[in-house]
């Protein structure tokens, strides 16, 4: 029995120190990629030159939550395609994680109330038709968002691990 504890501990013993370093490290870059490809989409789908949202997010935009619902459109086409992109960045090299961690949270919520929610739905049965990738037979497609939710939380609340610029910055400033 302390053979197996001993080859326990010396596997705990290297898998955590690596973990520090490297645990979130695909989090934050599959979040980078993900966000941060939305983001240039958006700026790439703009109707105009001057950043103007196209008519599916103008249609969508009645379905922002409070706060979110109160600011115009084209003031939340903006913001969310610059949170997405700059957060996208700031992921990839754990840049105030925390705060972009956060940020891209609130984003995802907003996406999900005003675009991948259902319409309509009156069970719990229906709604789960809604955790979908594609929409369907007007359900919903939330369970994409949600999956980020999911991966955003552990940045958001508990930073980028060792291997970030916040690290670095946290060792330079003690």
């Amino acid at each position: 029995m302390n053979k197996l504890k001993e080859i326990w501990n010396r596997i705990v013993g290297v898998l955590d120190p690596a973990a520090a370093w490297i645990g979130l490290l695909p989090l934050r870059l599959i979040l980078a990629y993900e966000f941060g490809s939305a983001g240039l989409r958006k700026l790439g789908a703009s109707d105009s030159l001057y950043g103007d949202p196209p008519s599916w997010f103008a249609n969508s935009a009645d379905q922002f939550p409070f706060p979110i619902s109160l600011f115009s459109v084209n003031f939340n086409w903006f913001m969310v395609t610059w949170v997405e992109i700059l957060g996208g960045f700031a992921l990839a090299f754990g840049l105030f994680t925390r705060f972009w961690g956060f940020s891209l949270l609130i984003v995802t919520i907003v996406a999900i109330f005003g675009v991948h929610w259902p319409a309509e739905w009156n069970s719990l049965s229906e709604l789960w038709q809604s955790y979908a990738i594609t929409k369907k037979d007007g359900f919903g497609n939330f369970r994409i968002p949600l999956i980020f939710l999911v991966m955003l939380l552990p940045l958001a609340l508990g930073g980028a691990g060792k291997l970030s610029i916040d690290h670095f910055m946290a060792q330079r400033l003690k």
